[in-house]
């Protein structure tokens, strides 16, 4: 049974896909913490924008942005060939193993550490192992619960945005759809991530809620243009590897919410 499925092209297909999706949903949580600048990757000076009475404004951002791109990526092509039941399967099983690795993060810093660990990195610049561990995966509960939530809320508008334009479009314009979807769905994700973790969370002003959300969000919707190219190259690789006469009944039972993944 269990050979006979894994013979199965878009079974094996579905199972790739979402162990990539969880993957790189957790490691773009965990390397969250940093903070990269931009403009310096670029070898640019600074933006120094204003917005909504906020100066000083650059693109400083998380280095989980860098992946999270890709997650709206692979959100649409899951819902192009398999509906939007199996993106809400596979974004349920990303929250929930997210969970589970904050729990176990939390269980890991409370842990007793031993002595000579503690002072092991001293020669290094490092005064305290415990404390370093502590800084990099004890991220604030008000910016994990953001992050979550967002994450939820941005996934169901994009799988709903994406299905509606292709009740329109039909087979044709699959940037329209997934670009589209993509850029709605991530201005929302911008916003309630900042709102939940900063403006409740840490008592954010509104007028800085909006400033940075805005400069996240061109960076974000750059991206979505930028990675649109990605979509046709994926579909053309998956409509190869499990052949075009299947990748049609994928996608008419997508369509139809025909299949149960």
């Amino acid at each position: 049974m269990i050979h006979q499925i894994l013979k199965n092209k878009p079974t094996k297909l579905f199972l790739g896909i979402t162990a990539f999706f969880v993957a790189n949903a957790l490691i773009a949580e965990c390397i969250g913490g940093k903070i990269f600048s931009l403009e310096s990757v670029f070898g640019f000076k600074p933006m120094n924008l204003t917005l909504f009475g906020e100066s000083g404004l650059a693109f400083n951002l998380t280095c989980g942005v860098l992946l999270w791109p890709l997650e709206f990526v692979i959100t649409d092509i899951v819902n192009e060939y398999y509906g939007p039941k199996a993106v809400r399967r596979i974004s349920l099983i990303a929250v929930a193993l997210i969970s589970y690795a904050f729990l176990m993060f939390y269980l890991a810093m409370s842990a007793a550490p031993a002595s000579f660990w503690v002072d092991s990195k001293m020669q290094n610049g490092v005064p305290s192992m415990q404390l370093a561990f502590e800084a990099i995966f004890g991220q604030g509960m008000w910016i994990i619960i953001g992050s979550i939530i967002a994450f939820m809320v941005s996934q169901l508008i994009d799988v709903t945005i994406f299905h509606q334009i292709k009740k329109i479009t039909g087979e044709k314009m699959i940037w329209l759809r997934s670009t589209g979807s993509t850029v709605v769905s991530q201005l929302v994700d911008s916003f309630v991530v900042l709102i939940i973790a900063f403006k409740i969370g840490n008592g954010w002003s509104w007028s800085t809620v909006l400033a940075v959300g805005v400069v996240n969000y061109i960076y974000k919707f750059t991206m979505a243009i930028v990675l649109t190219p990605l979509i046709h190259l994926m579909r053309n690789r998956i409509e190869n590897y499990v052949g075009a006469d299947t990748a049609r009944k994928m996608k008419l039972e997508a369509m139809g919410e025909e299949a149960d993944i």
